[in-house]
């Protein structure tokens, strides 16, 4: 997405009204899933908001894989898994991991002979890199403390052995400079990449919802203590305690619980007799069933679904990405090529059955394209107690 279409990375929200659903018939109760599109749209504005950047691939000339003997296709899930596991046990003795999906191979980025061995055991690829995770994180933190200003973004990019620093078209002048001074310290463990865009939230996605004079979007649907709730961005649970399916209709959720700035969830429960399937909209007649909630990984091609642009797709190009925006920080983010346009806040970013991430920011258009953030959903359910149906 080109963030000049959602203006200076300011903290307002642009949000988009559509025209009323036309009435189900008497004998059958509406159903939010977690799409379904407007007819037409009308801005409307509110206070707050989160952003998105653009990044580009990297090309580090210093890693390189080791043998692939016994290496094994594994689903993006699995390699997930397999990564999570790795990195547990592994600890300072990988720098990440990420998903060929062309090959169907997990990658894991090592700076060892043993840390190589015990990745191939496992079935997975290990590639010799020259920073461990421990030197990278120490190039985070000295990005936290010295450049963390708004429109600033990063993440590790496992396929490059960096830390990718992303700055918006509002970082200019003395700000700028003090990024370029930070970046140029950190020698060749970052790298600074520049967007003409602006980092900001998306208020909206999934099956409209409709708050007090705003429009997110419904995420996934949960359940908690028995009792059904939904899933979706914090920064749409702070601007609206009650929701409906409808603009103008009649109450359908209450804000539980909303987290932003840190994180980007909200948990909302259900208050009328509204249908809530397990299931994401996929603007074509048909649903994608959702059965779990799965951690993301670098390389995995995903899909998200959003009530303003419908169903787009890309890839994860990072993990526990940190976006500063003007109304705070938000870390633990996936980082994403997908698009998405104001209206798509709090959507579903799912792999198949899998329930990945709530759509939280970004920057571009699904025209010119763009890049999105999404808080991970694993994350939000363990904070919530919540899980899905």
């Amino acid at each position: 997405m080109d963030a000049t279409h959602f203006g200076r990375f300011s903290g307002r929200h642009v949000l988009r009204a559509r025209r009323p659903r036309r009435a189900h018939p008497p004998h059958r109760r509406p159903e939010l899933k977690d799409s379904r599109i407007p007819r037409r749209r009308t801005a409307l504005a509110v206070a707050g908001a989160v952003a998105l950047a653009t990044a580009s691939s990297l090309t580090f000339q210093t890693a390189h894989a080791a043998p692939a003997s016994g290496t094994a296709a594994m689903s993006a899930a699995r390699a997930a898994q397999v990564g999570q596991q790795l990195a547990a046990g592994l600890g300072s003795g990988t720098a990440g991991s990420y998903y060929d999906a062309a090959a169907g191979t997990l990658v894991v980025d090592v700076t060892d002979a043993s840390a190589a061995a015990t990745v191939r055991a496992a079935g997975a690829q290990a590639r010799y890199v020259r920073y461990s995770a421990a030197q990278l994180a120490s190039a985070r933190r000295t990005l936290e403390q010295q450049a963390a200003v708004p429109g600033t973004a990063w993440s590790v990019d496992p396929r490059t052995n960096k830390v990718v620093v992303k700055a918006d078209s509002t970082v200019k002048g003395a700000e700028l400079a003090q990024l370029n001074k930070v970046v140029a310290q950190l020698g060749d463990r970052a790298a600074l990449k520049r967007t003409s865009g602006t980092f900001r939230p998306l208020l909206a996605g999934g099956d409209a919802i409709w708050g007090s004079g705003v429009r997110c979007s419904l995420g996934f649907n949960v359940t908690k203590g028995g009792q059904p709730y939904f899933l979706t961005a914090g920064h749409c649970g702070n601007a609206s305690a009650t929701w409906s399916d409808s603009q103008g209709g009649a109450q359908a959720g209450s804000t539980e619980q909303s987290v932003f700035p840190g994180n980007d969830y909200a948990l909302v429960a259900y208050t009328s007799g509204v249908d809530h399937p397990s299931a994401v909209d996929l603007y074509n007649g048909s649903q994608q069933s959702i059965s779990r909630a799965a951690d993301a990984t670098v390389g995995e091609n995903v899909q998200r679904s959003g009530s303003t642009t419908q169903v787009h797709g890309g890839q994860v190009t990072g993990l526990n990405a940190t976006v500063n925006y003007a109304e705070g920080t938000v870390n633990g983010l996936i980082d994403t090529s997908v698009c998405a346009e104001p209206g798509d806040s709090g959507g579903a970013l799912f792999d198949n059955d899998s329930a990945l991430g709530l759509t939280s920011g970004g920057s571009g258009d699904c025209t010119s394209g763009g890049e999105t953030f999404f808080q991970p959903v694993p994350a939000a359910l363990s904070a919530t107690g919540a899980s899905l149906p």
